[in-house]
């Protein structure tokens, strides 16, 4: 059985490897450590470890202050706030001067459940892929949530990191490397291709065992890194299989179903159908009962390859 696991907590546990391996990484938190599990650094380097308290906006503004002085700063809070309370600051203050902040959001998509639409970031991806100088990763699972942290500590620049609450099935190997800017092909196929980020990617993959019981041969995509989007890998891959589908706990409208729109449109045109939440608000509930509601399952993505193939 797949082992189900959560990303913050791997977060957390990246963290506190770095406090003790680069002396010039700082984390902050917006009264929301014991969520986000920036208190496992804290626990292990109290002394680089800033809580803000409920003001975001100033923390971002701190953020960008340490980074200036030659700091490797991680600043955390829920999706929600991180990039929208606070978006002037990060356009300003982080993304323009090109400054070393990484903002890691959890509690991301709509599986946050019963906190309902205040809570449950839905366009997140968009906000922060329209600003310039900024890297956009969504991993895959927790695995690739630490790893992704490691590499972003090394990167040098304003970065965006989104993951979710729950617990959810693990793909990935646990020393997996994680490289910016770069997808991985996890299955290979040749009559669609799939798409994913985040806890999505394991949605794909179940996809991909339907459809190939059916006949169809899926080809699965983890584009965890959604700026820079891997074009190469993604044209590769529609290349060989004429069409595609994307698949995100996100909006339709400005994240990875748009990226990856916007670069078929600029090289290979195939037909294209994307999942993801349809311009609307999430809703109190459930995760798994919101997730079959908004059209976010693996039988959601089985009937949008089906229905891109078709369009071939």
């Amino acid at each position: 059985m797949t082992e189900k696991l959560a990303q913050r907590n791997y977060y957390g546990k990246a963290l506190a490897e770095l406090a003790k391996e680069d002396p010039k990484v700082v984390v902050m938190d917006a009264d929301l450590a014991g969520s986000t599990k920036t208190s496992d650094f804290q626990k292990v380097c109290p002394e680089r470890f800033v809580e803000v308290g409920i003001a975001e906006s100033n923390m971002i503004g701190i953020a960008a202050g340490l980074a200036a002085s030659g700091k490797t700063v991680f600043a955390s809070t829920f999706g929600v706030f991180a990039t929208g309370r606070c978006w002037e600051q990060i356009r300003l203050a982080v993304a323009y001067p090109k400054l070393n902040v990484k903002i890691v959001a959890t509690h991301c998509g709509i599986s946050v459940g019963e906190d309902g639409a205040s809570h449950q970031a839905l366009e997140d991806i968009a906000i922060m892929r329209a600003l310039p100088n900024m890297v956009v990763v969504a991993p895959a699972d927790a695995y690739e949530a630490f790893a992704a942290t490691k590499a972003l500590a090394k990167y040098n620049g304003p970065a965006y990191m989104r993951m979710g609450r729950a617990d959810f099935p693990t793909i990935l190997e646990p020393d997996m490397e994680f490289q910016i800017g770069k997808a991985s092909v996890l299955r290979e196929g040749t009559d669609v291709t799939i798409v994913g980020c985040g806890q999505m990617v394991s949605f794909c993959m179940d996809a991909a065992e339907t459809l190939q019981a059916e006949g169809i041969s899926a080809e699965v995509i983890n584009m965890s890194t959604i700026k820079p989007l891997d074009t190469e890998t993604l044209i590769a891959s529609v290349s060989k299989t004429g069409c595609c589908v994307t698949a995100e706990e996100h909006s339709i409208i400005g994240g990875l179903g748009s990226a990856v729109a916007e670069a078929l449109c600029d090289s290979t045109c195939v037909p294209l159908e994307r999942v993801g939440t349809k311009d609307t608000f999430g809703e109190s509930g459930k995760p798994a009962d919101l997730m079959v509601k908004y059209g976010l399952t693996a039988d959601d993505i089985v009937a949008a390859a089906k229905k891109s193939v078709s369009r071939k």
